[in-house]
């Protein structure tokens, strides 16, 4: 988080992840190259080069695709979301040079503009083989070139998080059509399996990752969600009228959260100094997991990027100016019951006072 939009200062992680990602790409574009050149002597080197940058930036895509569900699955992963950025700028790039290679060897020299020979090239003709691929790689390098245009935080804060996220979610329409680009690329040009395998293996790792994460997430929210309607409650005049079950104090791990679905929206109860408060669990700078994060010198933390907010009040401290809805908390014998209308974000709710956690747990 910065107060004024700056050149990145690269500290010593940002040097670890770009020395990797770069010796990574020139790796791989060496190797690719030379295995070309001795499984297809008879390639010429334009050809050659086409196919190293292109396949490369695939591969980048199905690494950075493969991120952010390996991060659901094990928080180890969570260093390549902090900078997942940076691969996406490097993808395009790759792509951007496989797409330039193409113009210059198969469309400059013709009378008509070289972009709009991508779409004349390949007349339509009545086989999956004949199907133009060119301009479906076209369309995708235009998505990524919005993508990688926007990757700075000065547009998620003028785009505001939910247009920025939506935009680049479109990265999974990209993916479609690159995968259909190379799936119809290989039909016409190539006849060797391993494209065609190559293809598949990477399509069915992403599914496959986005798939179980999507399952493992999907377990917790549906038992959260049926918590609440199964709570029996006989105390009296308690809770306050609308108020639901959520769970107990001792569940909520000191300085860390709980998170519960309430009506279809994922809450975090934190607890921290023997008070209870609970906000939002979608960070308002990439909708990242606050629930996962933990309270530091005294502000919920994102695990994702580092984005800070009062539990109380569910703003950032100043000078920053992000807010998320906070929630009505109260405790009774040691259980947690909450609102499940949440405040406007950045809204004070008193947080719930705990008077002897060791007496809880007993209760």
């Amino acid at each position: 988080m910065a107060i004024t939009y700056q050149a990145v200062q690269w500290n010593r992680q940002k040097r670890l992840y770009d020395t990797v990602l770069v010796s990574g790409v020139g790796l791989f574009l060496m190797l690719f190259a030379v295995l070309s050149k001795l499984a297809f002597p008879y390639v010429t080197d334009e050809v050659m080069l086409i196919r190293t940058f292109g396949a490369a930036a695939f591969v980048l895509l199905h690494v950075i695709l493969c991120i952010g569900p390996l991060c659901r699955l094990n928080r180890a992963f969570l260093p390549l979301l902090y900078n997942r950025r940076h691969a996406g700028v490097t993808m395009f790039l790759l792509a951007f040079m496989h797409a330039a290679l193409v113009v210059a060897t198969y469309h400059a020299g013709s009378d008509s503009n070289p972009v709009l020979g991508i779409f004349r090239a390949s007349p339509l003709v009545p086989s999956f083989a004949g199907i133009p691929f060119q301009p479906l790689g076209f369309l995708a390098l235009v998505i990524l070139l919005l993508m990688a245009a926007t990757s700075h935080d000065f547009w998620l804060a003028n785009l505001s998080a939910p247009v920025w996220k939506s935009l680049h979610m479109l990265v999974y329409v990209a993916y479609a059509l690159l995968v259909l680009h190379v799936t119809f690329g290989v039909l016409q040009a190539e006849v060797h399996p391993l494209y065609a395998a190559g293809t598949g293996i990477g399509l069915a790792t992403v599914l496959g990752l986005h798939l179980t994460a999507a399952w493992r997430e999907r377990r917790p929210d549906r038992a959260a969600t049926t918590a609440p309607e199964a709570a029996s409650v006989d105390f009296e005049d308690f809770p306050p009228a609308g108020y639901v079950e959520a769970c107990r104090v001792e569940d909520i791990p000191e300085n860390r959260a709980r998170m519960i679905c309430l009506a279809g929206e994922r809450v975090a109860i934190f607890r921290c100094h023997n008070k209870v408060s609970a906000v939002s669990s979608v960070c308002q700078h990439q909708n990242g997991p606050l629930g996962e994060g933990r309270i530091v010198d005294g502000c919920i933390t994102c695990p994702w990027h580092g984005y800070q907010y009062r539990p109380e009040t569910g703003a950032s401290p100043p000078p920053f100016v992000e807010k998320v809805p906070t929630f009505n908390v109260r405790v009774h014998h040691g259980r947690v019951f909450v609102d499940p209308k949440p405040n406007p974000p950045g809204t004070h709710a008193e947080p719930a006072q705990l008077l002897d956690i060791t007496s809880l747990q007993t209760t």
